[in-house]
């Protein structure tokens, strides 16, 4: 058996290697790849050169050249780095250097890649046995120590103002830079050291310098708009740049430093601009602007509050507006001060749309702006103007809009304005005081039938109790449910009425027809109990409906609230002697009727009169009817007329305003005059003249719309409950402590502090709580 031939270092190297393979890829290098081949090397070739370096690194020692060739692999590439690459990158400058550079780097890349090849058995054996960088890592090694680090200053100046020229508006090489980035990558040797250390942050501190200058120039020369346009396009231009040849985990950084100065850095000066600001972009409905500025801001730390804080006090500006129009209007005397004022109520309510909109849309409802609208219109929602206080004015408003007769306005358009009118309600402190308003023109709704809509009535207090929770809106929901009964109790005493009329004598009258409602008295409000003297009539309806009423529920005590009550009168009245007469159906109150049949003439023999005085009622409703008449159409005094009806002077004058001195004068006064004294004396109006059958006669309030007495008992009740109930739990508090748990709890009205001690001093008084002996200024509950 024949052993190989030994092949000595210098001849395998010089004959065979370096003249076969080395000389050959360099010359190709120099030269130009031809770019239609796809092998540099046909394999019998390359196979050729791997056989002679495997071969001389498989002989035996000390023939055994691994050693050798491996150190001569990377003097070769070095020879070549030095000696070719240096001379022809230190010729270049700017972008030049560049494409030289990343031409050298893709020869470099190519040659590694074949060396690595020829000497790829060193890699096998030698480099794993001994622990070195493989021949792949040792190429790279040599191009980073012996090119890049000479070259790297020069090569990101350059990188740079390329960047900078693109900024400018310059078309630029994208191609090149991303290559230059490539080659900064691989320099980090499978990480992003070289390429964060060497390019990334002197790019950075470019960039901010970049942008620290065009910011100046952007904020001199442009409004607020213009200038947060080319910001927006900065930015997407940036983070473009990025996808375009930058490593993705520059972008993050990349675009801190353009918020930095293009946004935080000049964020009051632009949000606070004279003509162009945010609160100028507010005024004149910039929604696309606004948007911008909403999206550039929200990218920058605590970049929103300034903004959200301007918006609180434009809007809180155009409030206050509103509320100083109306304030003027009354100081003028253009509008009389009432408790309804809806054009008031719609400009607040259009408002609040279009910034609830603009915080929607515009700021895509971010909880801050959110909170500064709420906080705005908590500020002028609360400024009560003349003698009504707003949240008197919105329940009024909710009156018109659920009452028959009101607004007119589809059934769409009154769901739409409830909605509306419950989110301004939300921004009352006192929201105790609009359930009291609205709890009284409710009960007035439902007992005069007034109501337009039993849904519209229920989806209100729905969207309350929605608002406020149950207890808010209990005794409105009992109210209603009062109604749906009285439907069936109605329907049951009209079915009993026959057998309840047995016992009456023959020749006594018929009843009238007539209704009862029957309120429970915990969910309506308290009214005034007025003790008339009735007519006959209506004395036998009550009795009769008494004695229903006491056998079905025998527990319970009947109360009449005649100032509740309406009727419908009809009355004769003959103007001339010999005339036809004129008959009309009068729709008033019972009051009203009691008054009115209080006058009525019966001439003898039943006859209506010659004299042309109202007849006795054909039909009444709620128990009212007349009894009885004078002989003549004579004058009565005040006195005789009060005598007559037993009412309070203060409701007796209201009844006889309507009836002789308001549109419809059924009655004649004399003096004649818009008031009522005690020297006045009154007749039927034998003159009455109206184009309608049906007249309906309204009636001044008996009370006022709320009580505030009762309102304030409520309050002292909610207060002392919350003390309480919070002391029981925490056994001892500080009183800092105890108000403000207080105030907390107490969502429906913001009573003051002084208030709240007052309270807790009545139960100290009343040994709920005690002074805590050790503590000063401290409280203890006492079970």
């Amino acid at each position: 058996m024949f052993s190989p031939k030994i092949i000595p270092l210098e001849d395998g190297w010089h004959q065979e290697i370096k003249v076969k393979a080395i000389d050959v890829l360099q010359s190709m290098l120099n030269n130009g790849l031809d770019k239609r081949s796809q092998q540099l090397f046909a394999p019998k070739e390359y196979v050729q050169t791997y056989t002679t370096c495997y071969n001389m690194c498989t002989q035996r020692s000390p023939y055994n050249w691994s050693e050798q060739l491996y150190q001569r692999h990377g003097e070769t590439i070095c020879a070549y780095l030095t000696e070719t690459v240096l001379p022809a990158l230190r010729s270049q400058k700017s972008d030049y250097l560049l494409t030289e550079l990343t031409k050298r780097w893709a020869n470099h890349k190519i040659m590694n890649k074949w060396m690595q090849k020829f000497f790829m058995y060193l890699d096998r054996y030698y480099v794993k046995h001994h622990s070195l960088p493989t021949l792949d890592v040792a190429g790279l090694k040599h191009f980073k120590t012996l090119v890049y680090s000479e070259v790297k200053k020069d090569v990101v100046s350059a990188m740079i103002a390329l960047i900078d020229a693109e900024r400018d508006g310059a078309i630029i090489d994208r191609g090149l830079v991303k290559q230059c980035v490539e080659l900064l990558e691989a320099m980090g040797m499978g990480s992003l050291d070289a390429y964060v250390s060497d390019f990334e942050d002197p790019m950075l501190n470019a960039t901010k310098d970049y942008y620290k200058r065009k910011s100046q120039q952007w904020v001199e020369s442009d409004d607020t708009p213009r200038y947060l346009e080319k910001a927006e396009r900065a930015l997407d231009d940036e983070k473009a740049r990025v996808t375009a040849y930058l490593n993705p985990a520059s972008e993050p950084k990349l675009l801190r430093v353009c918020e930095l100065e293009i946004l935080e850095l000049r964020e009051s000066t632009l949000l606070e601009k004279d003509g162009s600001g945010c609160r100028a972009l507010l005024a004149n409905d910039r929604a696309a602007d606004l948007a911008r500025m909403y999206r550039l801001f929200a990218r920058v730390p605590n970049g929103l509050p300034p903004m959200a804080a301007l918006v609180k006090a434009h809007v809180e500006a155009m409030g206050n507006d509103v509320v100083a129009r109306r304030e003027a209007k009354l100081e003028a005397g253009k509008e009389k001060d009432a408790n309804q004022d809806p054009t008031f109520v719609k400009e607040l309510l259009a408002l609040h749309d279009k910034y609830l909109d603009v915080v929607a849309r515009q700021f895509a409802g971010n909880a801050l702006f959110q909170k500064a609208l709420k906080e705005a219109f908590v500020e002028f929602v609360n400024k009560d103007v003349g003698k009504f206080s707003n949240a008197e004015l919105m329940s009024s408003f909710c009156d018109r809009l659920l009452k028959s007769g009101g607004e007119k306005l589809s059934e769409q358009d009154v769901e739409a304005y409830l909605e509306k009118t419950v989110q301004l309600f939300s921004y009352l402190t006192d929201k105790d005081l609009f359930a009291e308003i609205y709890r009284n023109q409710l009960a007035k709704r439902l007992l005069n039938q007034r109501s337009a809509s039993d849904d519209a009535e229920r989806l209100m207090i729905g969207k309350l109790k929605l608002r406020c929770g149950s207890q808010f809106t209990g005794k409105m929901e009992g109210m209603l449910n009062d109604l749906a009964i009285g439907v069936d109790h109605q329907q049951d005493f009209d079915g009993t009425l026959p057998s309840l009329l047995e016992g009456r004598p023959a020749d006594a009258p018929p009843l009238p027809d007539f209704a009862v409602q029957v309120l429970t008295t915990g969910y309506w409000p308290s009214f005034p109990a007025v003790d008339a003297r009735l007519p006959r009539d209506i004395v036998a309806c009550t009795e009769v409906f008494k004695a229903y009423y006491d056998k079905k529920n025998s527990k319970r005590r009947l109360a009449w609230m005649y100032a509740l009550g309406n009727a419908t009168v009809k009355g004769t009245f003959h103007p001339k002697r010999g005339a036809p007469p004129k008959a009309f159906d009068f729709q008033i109150t019972t009051l009203q009727a009691v008054v009115l049949l209080a006058f009525n003439v019966v001439a003898d023999g039943g006859d209506p009169g010659a004299s042309g005085a109202a007849a006795p009622p054909a039909r009444a409703d709620d128990g009212e009817n007349g009894g009885g008449g004078r002989r003549d159409n004579s004058d009565w005094d005040y006195e005789q007329v009060r005598d007559r009806v037993n009412l309070p002077d203060e409701h007796l004058k209201r009844v006889l305003h309507s009836l002789a001195c308001a549109k419809y004068k059924v009655l004649a006064k004399t003096p004649p005059g818009n008031t009522i004294k005690n020297t006045d004396k009154f007749k039927v109006n034998p003159a009455f003249s109206c184009p309608m059958r049906k007249v309906r006669i309204p009636m001044a309030n008996l009370d006022e719309s709320h009580n505030p007495k009762r309102v304030e008992e409520d309050r002292t009740v909610a207060i002392e409950a919350a003390v309480v109930r919070i002391m029981k739990a925490r056994k001892t508090l500080d009183h800092q402590q105890l108000l403000a748990e207080v105030l907390s709890q107490l969502a429906f009205f913001r009573p003051n502090p002084k208030v709240i001690k007052r309270r807790i001093e009545a139960l100290i008084d009343r040994e709920y709580l005690e002074r805590d002996p050790d503590t000063p200024n401290a409280y203890r509950y006492l079970a």
